[in-house]
């Protein structure tokens, strides 16, 4: 009889607000067997998608990289040979050196994002950036949109308890898809529903999972949110369900935008979103006559370049109605200001030069391609040392980063699980660790939990953790911080304490720490994050830091008051249809898109065309199409749906670039022009023209 596996307690590291709370079998000592949600987690509730729970697959995956390696063909050829750790980690170090001695450290742009969300190995980077003075980095491609604009109007990156979705009346989930996101949202608001009769309502751009699941769908023209927003609003105060008390004593401009709002008609929104005004009406009557309504405001906000003006003005709906004031109500984006880090030893923030350029992460290929603006008035990039991401398959302005990737004298290193499509562009490759093989400590964004994910089982072969890599190489170019020298169950224990939370140990046993603040606190009941304690219909733009990245010029500037700002990327006679990039169910970001199944489940990358739009284009259901836009093209095979506007196609991504028969993927066509007031990238604002191939 074979040995009953043991079950051992972590943390999904994919960039997912979820951040799930993990029970994982341990086979063997380098083998795991099934990956379950923990039941007892009151927000993972045992459920996780289906990706993370066939993790199996992709830890031991056959195509996992296994040893360093080194080109030996041009660049993008995929051609390596086998060395060993040593002269890695010497070549990359010389590397490194070489792009100092001739442009300054600042010449030298260790490059990161989110493939693991652990703050030691995600973090970590920084500790070699800062005690080299190496170039900063801005990181623009997800949040930094949607968090601008909720924290204009509370104030804090914080909002009322996501698990309240289950003791609310109706829940709104906007600007997000968790069947194909966020599964545990899903989990909270069927509760809902089921306990207590609860309406669930998306607001979207198309039919998706999560729509086909909501009693009422509002099916939007992209960056078009916050029109809706605010003749809803306009419904809230001309029916009599503004809460004028609660309005008066924690609101800052309720008068003003009362007023503003006069004009703001449902007649006035449909025209701009597309939607039904008996649509709009029965939205805006629903949320009134229910003060438990929860709004849950999701990541679309970020890819659009109205996002921060967007997410501002639906966040706002809550506090007309005084929402907030009940449990069950209020509204919801992400809790990173409940966890007050320090993590000045994870980071090296005690070496750090503030005078060191700072460089726009989604700007990748105006940098590498010598933009001077771009640059920041500083030197070239000529080294990158990349971990956890995968910025040729990923990065916006796509045929400009592909550019940037070929210059002969440009030095890259990429740490990774995979020979991606940007390690396929590395001099050299290093064979990276998986969430189970390394100590880590993780927080929830979309939930309340500090999570411990400590090792399970051994990596295969030569693979070696972020951390155990960032040692290596300070060691070899010198640099110098006390980090280098500790473990990361070290620096989780001393972040821990550092940070007013319990020791390693401590969190270990108890697998998670419930870091939810009080009713009062979370509600902000005892006031809003503003200095004034106040929610803030009325908006400084120019107060968000940090300053310098968004666009200049005329137009600039976003309005005080929420509303529909026409920033976006309007379709043309010669660009009619607006893209959304919208996140596939079977993949996340760049990850999951080498294991088989998900593979077989997402099938091809396919363009949704409405069919009165086919009928026009003379293209069927399967037909090949070209798409483009003044930053590229691209072909793709049609999927006729009627789940969207006239005007609106929407591609579910990221497939790899090698998925599209020639070889560039759907970034091609999607922007890195910052947005306002601080910097992002539009992912889902794009104008493009679509034809027969």
């Amino acid at each position: 009889m074979n040995a009953k596996p043991e079950i051992h307690a972590s943390a999904c590291p994919h960039d997912c607000p979820s951040t799930c709370a993990l029970e994982v079998e341990k086979l063997d000592e380098t083998t795991i067997g099934r990956v379950r949600g923990a039941a007892e987690n009151l927000y993972t509730a045992g459920v996780i998608c289906a990706k993370v729970a066939r993790y199996a697959e992709r830890i031991h995956h056959p195509d996992r990289l296994k040893h360093p390696l080194r080109r030996v063909g041009p660049k993008g050829d995929g051609r390596f040979e086998r060395i060993s750790w040593d002269d890695a980690l010497d070549e990359v170090a010389e590397g490194l050196l070489r792009a100092e001695r001739a442009h300054g450290p600042e010449a030298v742009w260790p490059y990161y994002y989110a493939g693991t969300m652990g703050l030691v190995m995600r973090d970590g980077i920084h500790r070699l950036r800062h005690a080299k003075n190496y170039s900063g980095q801005y990181s623009t491609v997800c949040t930094t949109l949607a968090f601008t604009g909720f924290i204009a109007g509370t104030g804090k990156l914080a909002g009322a308890d996501p698990r309240e979705m289950a003791k609310s009346d109706v829940v709104v989930i906007w600007g997000t898809n968790p069947v194909n996101t966020q599964v545990n949202v899903m989990t909270h608001a069927v509760k809902a529903r089921k306990e207590r009769g609860a309406k669930i309502v998306a607001v979207d751009t198309y039919r998706n999972g999560t729509a086909q699941q909501a009693d009422m769908h509002l099916c939007v023209r992209p960056g078009t949110d916050g029109a809706l927003a605010c003749a809803v609003m306009h419904v809230l105060f001309r029916d009599g369900h503004a809460d004028r008390a609660y309005l008066e004593r924690y609101t800052d401009a309720p008068a003003e935008l009362e007023a503003h709002l006069q004009s703001r008609t449902p007649a006035w929104a449909s025209d701009i979103t597309g939607l039904p005004v008996d649509e709009i009406e029965a939205f805006a009557r629903l949320i009134g006559e229910n003060k438990r309504t929860f709004l849950r405001l999701g990541y679309g906000f970020s890819r659009s370049r109205n996002g921060a003006v967007n997410m501002h003005a639906a966040l706002s709906i809550a506090a007309v109605t005084g929402a907030w004031q009940y449990e069950g109500g209020g509204a919801f984006h992400n809790n990173g200001a409940i966890f007050h880090w320090d993590k000045t030893l994870i980071e090296g923030l005690d070496v750090r030069d503030p005078s060191v350029r700072v460089l726009d992460q989604a700007r990748i290929g105006p940098v590498l391609t010598g933009d001077a603006e771009a640059l920041r008035g500083g030197p070239p990039v000529t080294a990158l040392l990349i971990q956890n991401t995968n910025p040729m398959m990923i990065a916006p302005d796509l045929n400009k980063v592909h550019a940037g990737f070929r210059r002969d004298d440009l030095f890259v290193c990429v740490h990774e699980q995979f020979l991606t499509e940007t390690a396929k562009m590395a001099d050299i490759v290093l064979p990276a660790t998986m969430f189970l093989e390394h100590d880590d400590i993780y927080q929830g964004g979309g939930h309340q939990h500090i999570i411990m994910g400590a090792k399970v089982i051994e990596p295969p072969a030569e693979c070696r953790s972020n951390h155990e890599v960032i040692c290596a190489l300070a060691q070899r170019l010198g640099a110098e911080h006390r980090g280098f020298g500790m473990s990361p169950w070290e620096i989780i224990d001393e972040t821990l304490t550092a940070s007013g939370w319990p020791d390693a140990e401590t969190v270990k046993r108890a697998r998670w720490i419930d870091c939810q603040p009080d009713f009062e606190t979370a509600h902000y009941l005892r006031g809003f994050g503003h200095a004034d304690g106040r929610f803030r219909f009325k908006v400084d733009w120019s107060e968000p830091k940090p300053h310098g990245f968004g666009p200049n010029g005329a137009g600039a500037e976003p309005p005080a008051l929420p509303d529909h700002w026409t920033a976006i990327e309007e379709a043309t006679d010669e660009l009619p249809f607006r893209l959304v990039t919208a996140p596939a169910r079977n993949y996340l970001n760049s990850s999951f898109t080498e294991t088989p199944t998900s593979i077989k489940r997402e099938r091809r990358p396919t363009v949704m065309l409405h069919p009165d739009d086919a009928a026009a284009l003379g293209v069927g259901d399967g037909a090949r199409v070209r798409m483009g836009n003044r930053r590229g093209d691209i072909v793709i095979h049609t999927r006729i749906f009627d789940g969207l506007r006239r005007g609106v196609v929407i591609v579910e991504s990221i497939w790899p670039n090698h998925a599209f028969e020639e070889g560039i993927g759907i970034n091609a066509l999607t922007g890195a022009d910052p947005a306002a007031p601080v910097g992002g990238a539009a992912y889902h604002d794009n104008a493009v023209w679509i034809r027969a191939a």
